[in-house]
């Protein structure tokens, strides 16, 4: 894969680990009325992907970086 690709797909975890944590605030919110303690324990759930793209992230963009340096 190349240095280009992996710098994009490191960005496209990086803006991952937002909408997740969006998406957890939003989950926690819509699904509150229904069943409080279900919302609680899906918007946690989405929540915590959110430390995984984020490192995911920095390490693809170590990784295109060490490549860049290499060619």
């Amino acid at each position: 894969m190349s240095g280009r690709m992996v710098k994009v797909l490191s960005d496209v975890c990086f803006a991952g680990g937002f909408v997740s944590i969006i998406a957890s605030i939003l989950v926690w919110f819509m699904f509150k009325g229904q069943d409080a303690a279900y919302a609680e324990r899906f918007g946690i759930f989405i929540g915590l992907w959110a430390p995984t793209f984020f490192v995911l992230s920095v390490r693809l963009d170590q990784y295109a970086a060490a490549k860049s340096r290499a060619v």
